[in-house]
């Protein structure tokens, strides 16, 4: 299993972001999660078990119409939690 626990940072908050990720999730074999931070950005929690489906889902988002809003990304490997599934938006 490959995991990447990523911040957005911009103006994505209030601009369908979360959605988006969580439509494009469905595109890719990936499972994880989405969610607004107090702070103004954007975590993700993305696990696959095919490594290069989960960069190209991670490149689709940069790729996607949120393109303009994400003036930074960091990503860090993370090790893949147990039992996660599907792919959900987090409040």
């Amino acid at each position: 299993m490959f995991a990447k626990h990523v911040f957005y940072e911009g103006r994505v908050q209030g601009v369908g972001f979360r959605y988006t990720v969580k439509a494009l999730a469905n595109e890719f074999e990936v499972s994880g999660w989405v969610r607004n931070l107090a702070d103004g950005r954007v975590e993700l929690l993305v696990v696959s078990t095919d490594d290069e489906a989960l960069d190209a889902f991670l490149q689709e988002i940069l790729d996607s119409r949120l393109e303009h809003h994400i003036k930074g990304v960091t990503a860090t490997d993370v090790e893949a939690p147990d039992g996660l599934r599907g792919f959900s938006i987090r409040d």
